[in-house]
């Protein structure tokens, strides 16, 4: 009985965690130009995943291929293992929503009637209907403004729901974007830099925001240059560069990846030491030419004054003998040199 139990939980599991998003060879050219480049991504449900990369990487043209902005040049896009249609209206009403890089709101509308727009792909009601307000509309209106009072009271803006979008502050219009996008109750929602512009307190209360939008079962695709929201925030993180996908893997994967590193976050702290041990190598090879010279000084008086009358190959070690004594340097000849070497001998006995 206890193994039939398991056998039960094993199998629900898997339905938990199924494919919402599977973009597969996604490729989008502009002419000549190829900006992105046989990405693969997949999203499971209950799952928030990270998009990152540098400036003109192709982030935002890859959100613009999922949501049926761009028709991708090569490539396909399946929510909930149906092929999406490229039309971006069609693929709201198939259940993706998003927000945008820049806020794009409706700003002469009040922000309940902005969260209300996005209610309208929900809405089974036809322009007849709609036009002659029957029983029928005004049921379905009602509905869609208690739903998107509720969509209000849970990003914090019920409170501001008769005021002007464009009056609100930017981190306030961020969230109400937020908001309109999940009135279309969305099974995956993309946001594109969702922090963007914001002081440290918005970044959290965003953050929180959005792991809330994951305990309703919401999947999430973020695009972030925000590295400590993404890394905190994230199940899996992509990295995008130059409309490649990199690497894809949980946060430390790819925060230690040198690649990512080099690409994106900066040169390793640990590269630096080694670019200097060559350096450090230098004056070990030089300790035996070193050495020399100190070899040759040792020794008596007696002996640095016999060095210029000792053997004749004195041409061996030019550079030497003038370093031995300075008289013989004052000198012209070696015999003159030899004198003198042999009058210094005895005053130096003398002096001992």
């Amino acid at each position: 009985m206890t193994t039939t139990t398991t056998e039960a939980d094993a199998t629900t599991e898997p339905a938990a965690r199924e494919t919402v998003l599977d973009a597969r060879g996604v490729t989008m050219r502009f002419g000549g130009l190829t900006a992105v480049s046989d990405v693969n991504l997949t999203v499971n449900a209950g799952e928030i995943v990270g998009l990152i990369g540098p400036n003109g990487a192709g982030k935002t043209t890859f959100f613009n291929c999922l949501t049926g902005l761009y028709v991708p040049t090569e490539g396909e896009v399946r929510y909930k293992g149906q092929v999406l249609p490229p039309k971006s209206f069609k693929v709201t009403a198939a259940g993706i929503a998003r927000t945008f890089q820049n806020i794009r709101l409706f700003n002469n509308m009040t922000v309940l009637e902005n969260v209300l727009v996005g209610r309208h792909t929900r809405t089974k009601e036809g322009l007849w209907s709609a036009l002659l307000r029957g029983p029928g509309f005004k049921k379905a209106e009602a509905a869609s403004e208690k739903r998107a009072m509720e969509l209000l009271e849970f990003v914090g803006l019920a409170e501001k729901a008769q005021h002007l979008s464009k009056n609100l502050p930017y981190g306030e219009q961020r969230k109400l974007e937020i908001a309109r996008a999940l009135a279309s109750d969305p099974g995956l929602i993309l946001l594109d830099e969702p922090t963007a512009g914001m002081n440290p307190q918005e970044t959290r209360a965003a953050e929180e925001l959005i792991f809330a939008i994951r305990d309703m079962g919401i999947a999430v695709l973020v695009i972030e240059h925000d590295m400590r929201f993404i890394f905190n925030l994230c199940d899996r993180v992509a990295v995008l560069v130059q409309g490649q996908k990199l690497i894809e893997g949980d946060s430390q994967t790819v925060q230690s990846d040198e690649r990512v590193i080099a690409a994106y976050l900066g040169e390793p702290i640990d590269e630096t030491p080694k670019a200097e041990a060559p350096a450090a190598e230098a004056p070990a090879d030089e300790t035996p030419a070193a050495e020399t010279p100190v070899d040759e000084a040792d020794g008596s008086d007696e002996a640095e004054a016999d060095a210029p009358a000792d053997g004749e190959t004195p041409d061996e070690t030019p550079d030497e003998a003038p370093a031995d004594d300075e008289t013989p340097a004052e000198d012209d000849t070696p015999a003159d040199a030899a004198d003198a070497a042999k009058d210094a001998a005895p005053g130096k006995e003398n002096d001992a």
